[in-house]
């Protein structure tokens, strides 16, 4: 599975973004789906995930109700909206496929990984 990363950019506090990971493969529809991010100096960090089915979904604290995990299995894609955005939300967002059918939250549960889209908030 290869996995593309799109939509990142340079936004202002409050703003929103859209990002997209395309996938590779056929088998997509059948994979958890996850979000991360990584701040400079900082460990990558669990956002979000979503169930092969897009059911079941999972996001760290600070972005609930502000960030949305959705999936297209007919595209191959998934996205990550989000919303209210805050200077805190600024990192290199990484797309990451799982094999497995249980949500994990650990990154180290992801299989494959696509090439991360910078994410910029301005105060």
């Amino acid at each position: 599975v290869q996995l593309q990363a799109s939509g990142g950019g340079l936004v202002q506090a409050g703003g929103s973004l859209r990002l997209s990971c395309a996938a590779s493969g056929r088998t997509f529809s059948s994979y958890v789906m996850g979000w991360f991010r990584q701040a400079p100096g900082k460990e990558r960090e669990f956002v979000a995930a979503i169930n092969w089915s897009g059911d079941s979904t999972r996001y760290v604290d600070s972005v609930k109700g502000r960030f949305t995990i959705s999936r297209d299995n007919a595209r191959n894609t998934v996205y990550l909206q989000m919303n209210s955005l805050k200077p805190e939300d600024t990192a290199i967002y990484y797309c990451a496929a799982d094999r497995t059918t249980v949500i994990g939250l650990s990154r180290y549960v992801y299989d494959y990984w696509g090439q991360g889209t910078q994410v910029t908030v301005s105060s």
